[in-house]
Formats: C-alpha cells, sequence, structure tokens
C-alpha cells in the first residue's frame, strides 16, 4: 500500500499479530486512536493466569478464542472501528496474505520464529513493522521501514538458539501497558508514511521509569536490508529451531 504522511488514522488498516500481554493495550490504544481497521492475528484462547496483564479479556472470556474475544470487545469499545480476524498463526504459507493490503503491522508475538517470519515478510512486502516484546521490568519496540535499512535482522542477526519467555521469566503487567502504547504510537506513524521512528528502538526500564530511544546500525552485510541480500522468499526451515516454540 501507498503510505502518505498525511493520512490521518482513520484512513488506516494495522495488522496486529498477537493479543497478548503487549498486543492486548495496543489493539486498544489503535482503537483509541481512531485507526480505521484492524486485522487481528491469533491461535490462543483466553487463559485465567493472564487476565492481569491482557487488558481486552474478563472472567467470563477464559477458554474462548483471543482474536474472536479481542474483536468484540474492541468494536463495543468504539462505534464503527471495523476489525477483522484471523485465527491462526503467521506461518510462510500464511504471511504474505496477512500483511496484503495493510498500511503497518504490529508484532507482539512471544516467540522469535514469528517475529523473523514477519520481519522478512514484511520487508519482502514492502510494508513497515513494529516488533514490541516485554519480559520481566523490560520492554522494546522497534519501528523498521518497508525499503532501505536497518531493519530487525540488523538488530537481531537471526533467531537464538534459547531465548526466556513469560512463563519462566515472569513479567509485570503495567510494562506491557507501557510498550502496547509506544508500539501503536510507532505504527500510527508507520501507517502514515512517516519515517522519523524507523530504524529506532524504544527500550522502557519499569524499576527505574526509564524510557530511551536508540538507532539502529545498519549492517552491510545484513541478508535482508544489505547492499546483497539472500533472503528472497519465506522458506520454511528458516523459521525452525530450538527458540521456535509459542
Amino acid at each position: 500500500m501507498n503510505t502518505s504522511p498525511d493520512r490521518l488514522p482513520g484512513d488506516c488498516r494495522v495488522l496486529l499479530v498477537g493479543t497478548g500481554g503487549v498486543g492486548a493495550p495496543c489493539a486498544i490504544a489503535l482503537a483509541e486512536a481512531g485507526v480505521g481497521s484492524l486485522l487481528i492475528a491469533d491461535e490462543d484462547c483466553v487463559e485465567i493466569e493472564n487476565l492481569h496483564r491482557q487488558l481486552l479479556f474478563f472472567d467470563a472470556d477464559v477458554g474462548q478464542s483471543k482474536p474472536l474475544v479481542a474483536r468484540r470487545a474492541l468494536e463495543e469499545r468504539r462505534a464503527g472501528l471495523a476489525v477483522d480476524v484471523f485465527v491462526g498463526r503467521a506461518l510462510p504459507s500464511t504471511a504474505k496474505d496477512l500483511i496484503r493490503n495493510v498500511h503497518a503491522v504490529v508484532d507482539a508475538t512471544d516467540n522469535f520464529a514469528s517475529r523473523f517470519l514477519l520481519a522478512d515478510a514484511c520487508r519482502l512486502g514492502g510494508v513497515p513493522i513494529v516488533h514490541a516484546a516485554a519480559i520481566r521490568w523490560m520492554g522494546t519496540a522497534v519501528s523498521t521501514g518497508p525499503h532501505g535499512g536497518p531493519c530487525y535482522r540488523c538488530l537481531f542477526e537471526d533467531l537464538p538458539d534459547a531465548a526466556p519467555d513469560c512463563a519462566t521469566a515472569g513479567i509485570v503487567g503495567p510494562v506491557c501497558g507501557v510498550i502496547g502504547g509506544i508500539a501503536a504510537e510507532m505504527a500510527l506513524l508507520a501507517a502514515r508514511g512517516d519515517p522519523r521512528l524507523f530504524g529506532q528502538v524504544a527500550t522502557f526500564d519499569g524499576k527505574a521509569d526509564a524510557l530511551r530511544l536508540v538507532a539502529i546500525a545498519r549492517r552491510n552485510g545484513c541478508p535482508l536490508c544489505g547492499s546483497e541480500p539472500t533472503i528472497t522468499d519465506l522458506v520454511e526451515t528458516r523459521y525452525t529451531g530450538p527458540a521456535c516454540a509459542a
């Protein structure tokens, strides 16, 4: 989709992948900011132990499909908001269709396989993306543009062999809210074609209540955005490994 800095929020369509601790407050922020339409993708169901940070859901929603509940909650929250749903996971076979006809993507997934897949799909498809995550007292949001560099692979070269997750490391609910709001702001700027936060990493330290913005350094040898890119398609084996479990 062509983007323009003059586009109003109501003209923007955003894909949100993941409606967990970061994705739920991000969805609320996007809706309240007046975004025209949302496409929500998730495969999970609401679980009671996550309600303290997944602000779209309540006790009565436990066991139900998260994207379906999210659509109902968001449409009730703001009349006129168009919410479409994809019940499933972003995969090499589905990612291209998911990013089609959106102005920006928010990656609020909980595993590196999905993050790298979405990063690659968005770069190949010419769509800006914001990667947002939180763990313990820390949260990050990374905005990358649809062309040129730097990109997500300039910051994280490839899937790690192992990575901590919320189940083992824990997470502080309010940190999710802060990062979800920042990701929504980045996505709105990206959807409007405003490049000022492309290539920037926002880091929030909940213990210090401090926010820092740092530019990513572009890697000339990056396989995705470097001078001679080698990633030209979404190959399933590229997104499998020890750190790929949801």
